[in-house]
């Protein structure tokens, strides 16, 4: 964090808490994550090391130290005994051992090999206290904000885990015994069309109003820890565990007693790799000093013990099955090879497709049908199979052969051979060039629509689907002649909705002649050779022209137009099909040329990138506004870059490149001033 201006970064701060509090709504009132563990658990790191840091600049109590979310109304609110605390997270060895240093440090420990760690896996579900009063079970909580929670005893009666009368030897007078209510992966799969993960179907089942409707989700509990005690004959955490089990409570099986960090991560790599074949969501491991007077001795800082620790798992990673592997066309006739895999929730989402890459990825990785893989998302990238468990392997696999065929339009498919690195691409492509190939065909209408493209709002991938599968469009001027009397009977379309679509596609009716010449989609063109393309270029007339002449050795002029673009045009305009759909776009468009830019804006000599969503505007519409005032896009964090701007949901990798060079990290509304517009 670069910014020692007090004002700015109590700014930051409360910005961030703002966006904790958003989140934790949405995780503990509505059982509906809006963001994935790694994003919640990187903004909670970065307020911790706020607080830590600048502790002056924030004069304020420690607002990170919350814990969950305020009581939902619908529930009588109740104050626990002893507060339901948060855990610290570790993600790494380096954070075990930091972790493991401040134990001993503080007990003034020569040894750190004596500390004896009672190890549990951490369960993905809703944490719940049960009051138990000499043995019968009185009471039971939600977590709540930590200080109070909701009264969910009814709810909470009818999990056959949960004993209502305790059995058994060394039963204290009174008990707060806290674990997690969750439901098995198997059990979820009959729930999934309701909820997006077997959390939020716990969490949804335990807010139900009525019992009886609680009764019918199979929920389950697995005990391990207590609160409020009274008469409690125990030493350690796992002679604790021990007597959870003796009274009844069900315990989980891959608890152990571990000593040393080495042997911790050990554990937590075997645990992670067999996540798979356990029957409930895990997120991690927690860690607990298992002697209890030296729990006590440590006790706690702010909502967190000292004693204990949640080692996560790699929040974008999981292990799963390919079920079966497709062959995905784009537009430009690259074949995707796509893993069905086995459903899987990796950091919140349930992910069931992977991306395979190419022919030569599946080849090296030797990648089959049935196979056992790992599966990572990271961010917004799509999932993708990152290796295969050989020894989980069926002796009777085969191995994958990549079609020699189109499987959309039947058409022989190439590597084509790369005149530059003297190799043939990692890709196969169909040879198809134009709109006889289904699949390229409907990609090309999507890029035609695309936000980079003509932008036009409500007219999605989906919709263009649709519309496809109805025969609506087969071409990118279908568009334009939409009939909309068929689409306004269509289930989910009204007048309002129907009328909405009309005006927003007759709107993009006018267009320039960078825009356009993207949006036809021809390959090896993007956004920055479509504009040299105009700049060239300059009317339309010239640019139809290009298929009508020899003209195209003229474009080698062009500073950025080398031979493999050039190639890449010719080709399209030889294709008769394109021609035609060119011919009809001009008849339903105003194609205008490219507006002058001026040399002499107020953003001259100065370099700018966007992260995040904007809100009001465009990513395309706001790169328009740099460069029409001078300003120059750069698309990576470099000392080139004079201005990060960042907008909602950015990437924190891209700001802290950006702080480390001593970029400028600026927000939306600061670019519209600098630009002296309006902000919308």
């Amino acid at each position: 964090m670069k910014s020692k201006n007090p004002k700015d970064l109590k700014k930051i701060y409360l910005k961030k808490i703002k966006l904790i509090k958003k989140y934790d709504e949405a995780y503990y009132d509505f059982s509906k994550p809006i963001v994935d563990d790694a994003t919640y658990d990187n903004i909670k790191k970065e307020i911790k090391e706020i607080e830590e840091k600048y502790p002056i600049e924030i004069n304020n109590k420690s607002l990170s130290s919350a814990v969950g979310f305020k009581p939902s109304k619908n529930f009588n609110k109740v104050k626990h005994k002893v507060p339901m605390l948060s855990l610290n997270n570790a993600f790494n060895k380096e954070d075990l051992e930091n972790f493991e240093k401040k134990i001993a440090n503080f007990l003034s420990l020569k040894n750190n090999s004596d500390l004896e760690y009672s190890t549990e896996p951490k369960i993905d579900g809703i944490s719940a206290s049960l009051f138990y009063k000499n043995g019968k079970f009185i009471q039971g909580l939600s977590r709540g904000d930590g200080v109070e929670g909701e009264d969910i005893t009814e709810n909470l009666k009818t999990i056959n885990d949960i004993p209502k009368i305790l059995k058994g030897k060394n039963i204290p007078d009174e008990i707060d015994i806290r674990g997690e209510v969750f439901i098995k992966n198997k059990d979820f799969e009959g729930l999934s069309d309701k909820f997006a993960n077997p959390r939020n179907a716990a969490s949804g089942s335990l807010r139900q109003k009525d019992p009886k409707k609680t009764k019918k989700i199979p929920l389950n509990f697995i005990a391990y820890t207590f609160g409020h005690s009274k008469n409690l004959n125990v030493t350690n955490q796992f002679e604790f565990l021990k007597n959870l089990k003796n009274w009844g409570f069900k315990v989980n099986k891959f608890n152990k007693l571990i000593k040393g960090v080495d042997n911790l991560v050990v554990n937590h790599f075997k645990l992670e790799q067999i996540r798979k074949e356990i029957e409930f969501d895990i997120d991690g491991i927690v860690y607990k000093i298992n002697d209890f007077t030296l729990q006590k001795r440590l006790g706690f800082v702010a909502n967190a013990p000292r004693w204990a620790i949640a080692h996560k798992f790699s929040s974008n990673k999981s292990i799963s099955e390919i079920l079966k592997i497709d062959i995905q066309v784009g537009r430009t006739g690259a074949m995707t090879p796509v893993a069905k895999i086995k459903p899987v929730n990796i950091g919140g989402v349930l992910v069931s497709n992977a991306t395979l890459h190419n022919e030569d990825e599946i080849e090296r990785k030797d990648i089959r049908i049935s196979d056992t893989v790992t599966v990572e998302r990271a961010g917004d990238v799509i999932p993708r199979v990152i290796s295969v468990d050989l020894k989980k392997r069926n002796k009777n696999s085969k191995k994958f052969n990549f079609p020699k065929k189109c499987p959309s339009c039947g058409s022989s498919t190439v590597k084509e051979f790369n005149q530059i690195t003297k190799r043939f691409d990692a890709v196969r492509r169909c040879i198809n060039d134009g709109y006889t190939c289904e699949k390229m065909a409907i990609e090309k209408i999507k890029h035609f629509v695309s936000k980079e493209a003509l932008n036009i709002d409500g007219l999605g991938k989906k919709i263009v689907e649709n519309l496809w599968d109805l025969k609506l469009i087969r071409y990118p001027h279908d568009i334009f002649n939409l009939n909309y009397d068929k689409i306004s009977k269509l289930d989910g379309w009204g007048s309002l909705s129907v009328a909405n679509l009309k005006y927003s596609i007759d709107k993009k009716r006018k267009i320039s002649l960078s825009k356009f010449i993207y949006s036809i989609g021809i390959r090896h063109i993007g956004q920055e050779n479509a504009k040299l393309l105009s700049k060239t270029l300059k009317k339309i007339e010239n640019f139809l022209n290009l298929g009508k002449s020899t003209r195209f050795n003229e474009l080698s002029n062009i500073d950025g137009i080398g031979d493999t673009q050039i190639k890449s045009i010719q080709k399209f305009f030889s294709n008769n099909k394109n021609l035609i759909v060119l011919n009809e776009l001009q008849k339903n468009l105003s194609i205008i040329p490219e507006p002058e830019i001026s040399k002499n804006g107020i953003l001259r000599e100065k370099t700018f990138m966007f992260t995040g969503k904007l809100i009001g505007i465009s990513r395309a519409e706001a790169k328009s506004l740099v460069e029409k005032n001078s300003g120059k896009i750069v698309s990576n964090v470099s000392k080139k870059l004079d201005f990060l701007i960042v907008g909602d949901k950015p990437t924190n990798r891209k700001i802290k490149d950006a702080e480390s060079l001593n970029i400028k990290v600026i927000s939306q509304h600061e670019f519209i001033k600098m630009l002296d517009i309006k902000d919308s």
